[in-house]
């Protein structure tokens, strides 16, 4: 164990970080400080409907959406990179089961030096585990590994949550043992380029079961979580709804990374200062990465309330905010250039 400064100031017992995630090929930890990246909804007017059911953090669900164009997903992230004053090192991308993938856009983004987080989410893990989709997860397997590029895989994030464990998850064992197989399936196919995030829900850790799905140290290179503030609330900072998280991830030999976050428009003038206190909380030797969301894509809660919507689009001061955090040394561990941005 190693002893080192945490975000609050004080000393903490922080973890040697380790990962099976091949070095030079796979994406692993900076050295020092964490890398940046966001999901940017290419269609920033859609409707605003209710939150999908099973979302446990209350975040959006991109996949559920019609898939706009490769041309408008790159455009809006460029976009979103040029707000921001710099080029971003995680590019966000979300595929359903049987989506094919990588897509023209995932080649694109990679292709100027950004990771991919794929998350990729859907099935029944007894079916795999009883291998009827072998040859689907093969097929996937050798894309990836064709593209001889870092990707951070994320498969089937907040499986911990009562919505998913009833239709396609089950139980913790039958999670951890669909995890190890698909891991075995990418190992056969010699899949060196993937680093696998395990992302149960943030609140899981907090009163939940999410430690139970962890399928071991030699199963997992990075740990996850999406941390939202959460729609009951009129103001709430960051580090409540991740301390549960926080806690339990340190205690394991990992790199952390916050996989989603946000913060909603209903903070209306505090959007600013949520994300100056996040941006210092996150400044934790075991923080890794860190992904921003910036989409409203099912931006009302059951009662109608704007609670979560996320993009920054039309609030100058927020996106500054976020601008400060993305173009701190600590968040630009690989010291890209910085501009002015707008």
């Amino acid at each position: 164990m190693l002893a080192l400064t945490g975000c609050d100031g004080g000393e903490r017992a922080t973890p040697k970080i380790q990962s099976t995630a091949r070095p030079g090929v796979a994406p692993t930890p900076p050295a020092k400080g964490a890398y940046f990246g966001a999901w940017v909804d290419p269609v920033r007017d859609r409707p605003r409907g209710p939150v999908p059911s099973g979302s446990p953090s209350g975040s959006p669900s991109p996949s559920k959406s019609p898939a706009p164009s490769d041309e408008a997903g790159v455009a809006a992230f460029t976009g979103f990179e040029r707000d921001l004053g710099r080029r971003l090192d995680i590019a966000a991308s979300f595929r359903t089961w049987k989506e094919r993938f990588p897509q023209d856009s995932d080649t694109r983004l990679l292709a100027d030096g950004r990771f991919l987080l794929l998350t990729w989410s859907g099935t029944d893990t007894r079916e795999i585990s009883a291998g009827r989709h072998d040859d689907h997860i093969r097929s996937r397997a050798r894309a990836i590994r064709d593209l001889r590029k870092p990707i951070f895989l994320r498969w089937q994030p907040n499986m911990d949550s009562s919505g998913i464990q009833k239709t396609r998850i089950h139980s913790a064992g039958d999670f951890v043992t669909a995890w190890k197989r698909m891991r075995q399936i990418f190992r056969e196919e010699r899949v060196d380029n993937v680093a696998w995030v395990w992302c149960p829900t943030a609140k899981g850790f907090s009163g939940g079961n999410a430690a139970s799905f962890y399928p071991g140290d030699d199963q997992v290179d990075w740990i996850a979580a999406d941390v939202y503030p959460g729609g009951g609330y009129e103001y709430r900072d960051f580090s409540e709804a991740a301390a549960g998280f926080m806690d339990w991830a340190g205690g394991r030999p990992k790199p952390i990374m916050i996989s989603e976050f946000g913060v909603p428009r209903s903070y209306t003038a505090r959007r600013a200062e949520w994300l100056r206190k996040t941006a210092t909380y996150l400044q934790d030797p075991q923080v890794k990465a860190v992904v921003y969301y910036d989409s409203d894509e099912g931006g009302t809660d059951e009662f109608g309330e704007r609670r979560y919507e996320y993009s920054l689009a039309g609030d100058a001061t927020a996106l500054s905010a976020l601008r400060e955090m993305a173009t701190t040394p600590y968040f630009n561990s690989r010291d890209l250039p910085v501009t002015s941005g707008g």
